[in-house]
């Protein structure tokens, strides 16, 4: 398959068929003469096939000089390597509430963030969950882990190598104390921020959290709150999918603890929606397993091109066309062309 590195210049193409038309057209120096018949009989010579060869010649010249600027080039099929994948970063929730055991099944204890750890496993390394859901893996994609609490932490920064990234997302554990709180506001933009070293790529990011934004400081370093730190990824045009998994407040819950709980849960359906997003609820390792399987879905992209290691360049042969053609014409307008008679 022919393609060009510089196809800008294939733009000159049609002006070197103008400019061959122009010359063939064009009036040429004459002599007036009052009657032409004692010419008439003579043979025409090879003027006719001069001119018009010498034209098309050079315009062959031209064209071939236009293409070799244009960089014509054929890749190495035995060098190509997949098309690059996305940007993945989760923003993972570590709030003393995540220590919560209710996400196991019927009979036994499953605290919110080892379920959130065992699934983030299966979306990015791949592998079949205890329910026989299958993943995929995402081999191909930079990945990065962001925990918060009252303060994010970048924890690992966006990788390809995903037994490092899994490691230290093992390691995570419920923060409590002086950093008791959930900020979502600011570990939205310390996502935003890690995916904005990914390039030109496809970026998403995935919120994790079961509770609502509760850090409040007055004063220039005050935290963002979560719609203004959608605001930053809308405007880079990165979605944010929001998993609530927080669940019910149970049966001794009062009023204000339900009003907390159905605030949070707006803010988290606000934000997916302001960035094109996609909010979803997990009360269940189960539910939290599906979640993360239709994540891999929406953002599981076909392998459509290929880029190349190298590429076998064709531009000098042009370029060494265009001598030889030039060279020809003016050795033939010298010698034959110029001399020859029928």
């Amino acid at each position: 398959m022919l393609t060009f590195s510089r196809p800008e210049f294939l733009a000159f193409a049609p002006l070197v068929v103008v400019l061959v038309v122009w010359i063939l057209r064009r009036r040429r120096p004459a002599i007036r003469y009052s009657a032409v018949a004692l010419v008439l009989g003579l043979p025409t010579g090879r003027a006719r096939i001069a001119v018009t060869g010498g034209a098309v010649l050079r315009g062959l010249a031209l064209l071939c000089g236009v293409t070799a600027a244009a960089g014509p080039r054929t890749p190495d099929l035995k060098t190509r390597l997949p098309s690059e994948g996305i940007a993945i970063v989760l923003v993972l929730d570590v709030s003393g509430s995540m220590a919560t055991p209710d996400f196991g099944p019927t009979g036994s204890s499953v605290s919110r963030l080892d379920a959130a750890k065992q699934s983030f496993h299966l979306f990015v390394a791949g592998g079949d969950g205890p329910d026989g859901s299958h993943f995929d893996g995402r081999p191909r994609d930079q990945v990065a882990l962001v925990t918060f609490a009252a303060v994010p932490q970048t924890v690992c920064p966006l990788t390809l190598n995903h037994t490092v990234l899994l490691s230290v997302t093992d390691d995570q554990k419920p923060k409590d104390g002086i950093d008791a709180g959930t900020n979502l506001g600011d570990a939205l933009a310390e996502g935003v921020i890690r995916l904005e070293a990914a390039g030109p790529r496809r970026k998403v990011l995935i919120l994790l959290s079961d509770g609502e934004h509760n850090v409040h400081r007055d004063g220039p370093d005050s935290p963002l709150k979560p719609r203004q730190a959608a605001q930053l990824a809308k405007n880079l045009g990165i979605p944010i999918y929001a998993i609530d998994c927080g669940g019910s407040p149970g049966p001794a819950a009062g009023p204000e603890e339900f009003q907390q709980r159905a605030d949070g849960q707006k803010v988290l359906q606000a934000v997916a929606d302001m960035t094109e997003g996609k909010s979803f609820q997990a009360t269940n390792a189960e539910d939290l397993r599906a979640v993360y399987q239709e994540i891999d879905t929406l953002e599981r992209r076909p392998v459509e091109s290929f880029r190349y290691r190298r590429y076998h360049e064709y531009a000098p042969w042009f370029a060494l066309a265009t001598l030889a053609l030039l060279t020809l014409v003016t050795v033939l307008e010298l010698t034959w062309w110029r001399r020859g008679v029928a």
